[in-house]
């Protein structure tokens, strides 16, 4: 079936007398499919065409995709994904799952709340940290149970290939020459982690992940984010670093202005790793990941616009132009944020990571956090006095420290999330940065004793284990260690920030 046929099946679907009902479809187009929405149910079928990357010019190819996308998609979203179902010809016309001759296949899917995508939301501004960190948990449960897989490494460089190349046909048009360097700078960068690649490779960290993990592909359903829409077309696409899957949604996040949304999603994901450590090693990969998943969706967008004759030029300069940037990351960096409990660290760690360092943003390590870690147990669970130890707490430092100076031999900058109220852990810190070849600013939060205990009384859900007796009896009297800068935390998050980014400009030129 030709494109030109197609739309007899377009128009069937389209038709609300196909599905007996009395209200309009809602029709929905991609470069890959037609979706129609109407009462409580979704079919789509895929478009009759063939680009370099996917193929469904045949009714056959049609018919596999659409099995496989269900197979596919229900680890994921079981109560979405229905069935593959065929639209059939006899001599009263077309029919749903008629005995006829089959002229083409859709998937039957239940209808959610389209209003409910994380494009939609994130537009509205309705991607709050509740949702970013439930997101992250739904990513990385979903790497988890996800099959591994081989042959990333060569892949990877065809698809930076075929999408330079892709992109090279429109250069001249859209921006003139850029799209030629930003493949050479790809391709330099894909040389220089290829034995990082295969390692990861080796370590399991290539899975028959999503493949296409954007905001559109997610949806808030059951107040939950599901995801959907996963790659069924080649499963060469979707075996893939773990890591670039996720680049994909960091990216779009980035795109949409929402960079401390990306940003806390990429270190909660991280924190919940069984291997953080490997991953954070990975964070070296994350530049050529973002830029080859911005390359890729201006290649889509080329691609929908020569279906559609409705090409956004600028969208696609955009996705060039950040690709670009994200293969030019600032440099790394090291700051250290301490203090009584309830002067308001992890806030102000958070509030910084955003601005700090590549895109992103800076890697957040919090010492509550790795403490959980290191008992195996979740963040909000309560933990007995004994892991305070001061051998436990040693070995929490010596962990951060660990994991800093892998961050920064990835090239990410660090924020230290921690009390650093022991004069070796904060020696610690301070050596971390020499050895790394990295600037370093250690902030020393002070806030008064009233302030930091209804700080703690109002926690909820939180890593800390701190209570407000614990928070009293912590002297108020603690003075700023030398060469750090003390930092009056007893005001605002917001003044607290302004406070903090102001001595960052002053000492880290930023």
């Amino acid at each position: 079936m030709c494109p030109m046929e197609q739309d007899q099946v377009i128009a069937f679907l389209a038709d609300p007398a196909t599905h007996h009902a009395v209200a309009a479809v809602k029709r929905l187009d991609t470069h890959g499919a037609h979706v129609f929405l109407v009462g409580n149910n979704a079919y789509k079928i895929k478009r009759a065409v063939r680009y370099p990357y996917m193929d469904f010019s045949t009714l056959e190819r049609r018919e596999k995709a659409c099995r496989s996308e269900i197979a596919i998609n229900r680890g994921n979203a079981p109560d979405i994904y229905l069935a593959a179902v065929p639209i059939t010809r006899d001599e009263a016309g077309l029919h749903l799952e008629g005995s006829g001759e089959i002229v083409e296949w859709a998937v039957h899917m239940r209808r959610f709340d389209e209003e409910l995508t994380f494009d939609k939301l994130a537009r509205r501004g309705q991607v709050n940290d509740e949702i970013v960190d439930q997101l992250a948990r739904t990513v990385s449960d979903a790497h988890k149970k996800a099959g591994q897989k081989s042959g990333f490494a060569p892949a990877l460089r065809e698809i930076i290939v075929e999408t330079t190349e892709e992109l090279e046909h429109a250069q001249e048009a859209i921006f003139p020459g850029r799209a030629t360097l930003l493949g050479q700078h790809m391709l330099q960068a894909y040389d220089k982690y290829h034995c990082l690649l295969e390692k990861r490779e080796r370590e399991g960290k290539v899975r028959r992940c999503h493949g296409d993990l954007h905001l559109r592909n997610i949806v808030l359903h059951g107040g939950r984010p599901m995801l959907f829409d996963a790659i069924e077309f080649d499963e060469k696409l979707a075996s893939i670093d773990i890591l670039y899957d996720l680049a994909f949604l960091v990216m779009d996040l980035c795109q949409m202005g929402l960079q401390a949304q990306a940003c806390r999603l990429l270190n909660h994901y991280l924190w919940l790793s069984d291997d953080e450590a490997g991953e954070i090693e990975g964070l070296a990969l994350l530049p050529l990941f973002l830029a080859l998943r911005a390359a890729i969706r201006a290649k889509v967008l080329i691609s929908q616009a020569a279906l559609d004759a409705n090409q956004n030029d600028q969208q696609i300069r955009e996705y060039v132009l950040a690709a670009a940037g994200f293969l030019s990351p600032a440099a790394p960096r090291l700051i250290a944020v301490g203090g009584l409990s309830g002067t308001g660290k992890t806030r102000l760690a958070y509030a910084l990571a955003q601005g700090i360092g590549a895109a992103p943003g800076a890697l957040h390590l919090r010492s509550d956090i790795e403490r959980k870690k290191l008992f195996n147990i979740s963040a909000a669970a309560r933990l007995q006095p004994s892991a305070y130890d001061p051998a436990i707490s040693k070995q929490v430092y010596q962990h951060l420290m660990v994991l800093g100076r892998t961050g920064l031999a990835a090239g990410r900058s660090v924020i230290l999330d921690a009390t650093f109220r022991d004069d070796q852990d904060r020696q610690g810190a301070v050596h971390l940065a020499a050895d790394a070849n990295v600037p370093f600013s250690g902030m020393w939060l002070q806030a008064p004793p009233e302030v930091r205990v209804t700080r703690v009384q109002a926690r909820v859900g939180d890593a800390s284990d701190a209570t407000p007796e614990v928070a009293a009896r912590q002297s108020s009297s603690a003075t700023c260690p030398p060469g750090w800068t003390p930092l009056d935390a007893g005001g605002t998050p917001d003044a607290t920030r302004e406070i903090a980014l102001d001595l960052l400009r002053h000492s880290l030129k930023l």
